[in-house]
């Protein structure tokens, strides 16, 4: 949802839609390296981290997973040693796997948007997978009716082609200019200073206005058709939707 001060130059963050990079090995720590750029996204947020490549010197290493602490770790695969500091290195993202999660993610903001706005329903957790998600809120139970409502309104969203877009804001502005139900920029820890911002419709009334790291698509006709796939009691005051998307 935000970030603080960290070493790796954090690509992913403006140029969702950029697959390949290049970079320098700044630390190998055993299969693990940092880069001092990546666009390959960290698990975090719901979010499950990118996979992909990076190659030097005409040796290949699978990136299998991302993590973010003090800053990114790129997790590699095999028996080779890893790129030792200082070389530069081509990165590919698979570009499959990130635009499922992108268009899962913006789809999570529309139903998480609808929840609020119709049923008073508070986010409170999701999951998002390449060809399924699910979301966790604050409300007693739904009923078949309310998840057909769910579904048509998603779909509207979708086929009104919204656009989305994402930029970083100083905490303290956004807390002053920001509606704090919905971009729930008190959950952040403190140690987080500049917000990003994820917004998706008309800049002068947006549909939904969230503070998020994720990545996501341009605009919501990318998402597809959303098919509501059920709900289950998480609780005696909290319910999980689920949702598939058409093409993953």
């Amino acid at each position: 949802m935000g970030r603080g001060t960290e070493m790796t130059e954090q690509l992913y963050l403006t140029e969702t839609g950029r697959a390949e990079f290049d970079a320098t090995v700044e630390r190998r720590l055993d299969d693990r390296v940092v880069l001092d750029r990546t666009c390959f996204y960290p698990t975090g947020g719901g979010q499950p981290n990118d996979t992909g490549t990076l190659a030097a010197d005409g040796e290949t290493w699978r990136v299998t997973d991302v993590t973010k602490k003090d800053t990114v770790y790129h997790v590699l695969a095999g028996d080779a040693d890893p790129p030792a500091t200082g070389t530069t290195v081509s990165g590919a993202v698979d570009w499959d796997r990130r635009r499922a999660h992108s268009r899962y993610h913006t789809a999570q903001h529309l139903l998480s948007a609808f929840l609020l706005a119709e049923f008073d329903a508070e986010t409170t957790g999701n999951q998002i997978h390449a060809d399924r998600a699910h979301l966790d809120c604050a409300y007693p139970r739904f009923d078949d009716a309310d998840l057909a409502r769910v579904e048509d309104r998603l779909n509207d969203l979708v086929d009104a082609a919204l656009p989305v877009r994402w930029y970083e804001l100083d905490r303290a502005t956004a807390e002053a200019r920001l509606d704090p139900a919905r971009t729930r920029i008190h959950l952040l820890p403190d140690s987080i200073t500049e917000v990003r911002i994820v917004e998706i419709g008309p800049e002068d009334d947006p549909y939904d206005r969230t503070a998020c790291a994720g990545t996501h698509v341009a605009s919501t006709d990318e998402v597809g058709a959303v098919r509501v796939t059920g709900r289950e009691t998480k609780g005696s005051e909290e319910e999980r939707v689920r949702f598939e998307l058409d093409g993953t």
